[in-house]
């Protein structure tokens, strides 16, 4: 899912750490979604008002997330909670340390499943391999192993969004499934990783706001 909120002047802004203050309205992190809401006035029913959106807000959110995974792997490096290279992640695959491969996206697919092989393992391509490799002061990076713990899911989950979000997918390549459509309205100070459908009004299907189940 997604959270935006009002700026003083009723601009959308992505709130992609979901910790800005003000009442979220929620939004599936899928590209169609999000590109929909915005062409059917999806937000202003939901806001009950006029709103401003960005000229391309799809592509704001996935610029956006694309730096937050780059910020995230790098913190994790510099924490010393990730590696790169096929022998090094390959060591923390085998001696159980690593919760989550990083693979670069124009990486070599036949490469991704010989360093993970059978191990039931999550893996993400958020990042090209010159993106990967810039965060390891490198030209490039394909096979990039993080630590298991909060780190690691937290690269996951935003990769995820980025996978839904990104325009046919092709960097940031990740398995997904069916996501609900709908936009729902919600307090702010949502934890982040929480399930906003669970504490918040739900739309109806055309967008507008709805009472809550």
């Amino acid at each position: 899912m997604i959270r935006f909120v009002l700026d003083p002047e009723r601009r959308v802004v992505p709130d992609l750490a979901e910790r800005l203050p003000g009442r979220g309205m929620w939004l599936s992190a899928k590209a169609d979604v999000v590109e929909h809401a915005a062409r059917r006035g999806a937000f202003q029913k939901a806001a009950r008002g006029e709103v401003k959106l960005p000229p391309d807000l799809r592509a704001t959110i996935e610029d956006g997330l694309r730096a937050r995974v780059r910020d995230l792997v790098g913190f994790a490096r510099r924490a010393g909670q990730a590696v790169s290279g096929w022998q090094a992640a390959r060591e923390w695959l085998t001696t159980g340390r690593a919760g989550l491969i990083v693979q670069a996206a124009d990486g070599s697919p036949a490469e991704r499943d010989r360093l993970v092989g059978l191990r039931q393992l999550p893996q993400v391509a958020p990042l090209a391999a010159a993106e990967l490799g810039a965060l390891f002061a490198r030209d490039r990076a394909v096979h990039v192993a993080i630590a298991r713990g909060r780190l690691a899911e937290r690269i996951a989950a935003d990769a995820a969004r980025l996978a839904g979000i990104a325009r046919g997918n092709s960097t940031a390549g990740i398995a997904r499934g069916n996501a609900t459509a709908g936009m729902a309205r919600g307090n702010a100070g949502a934890a982040p990783g929480r399930d906003p459908a669970r504490h918040e009004e739900r739309t109806g299907r055309d967008g507008a706001a709805g009472d809550k189940a």
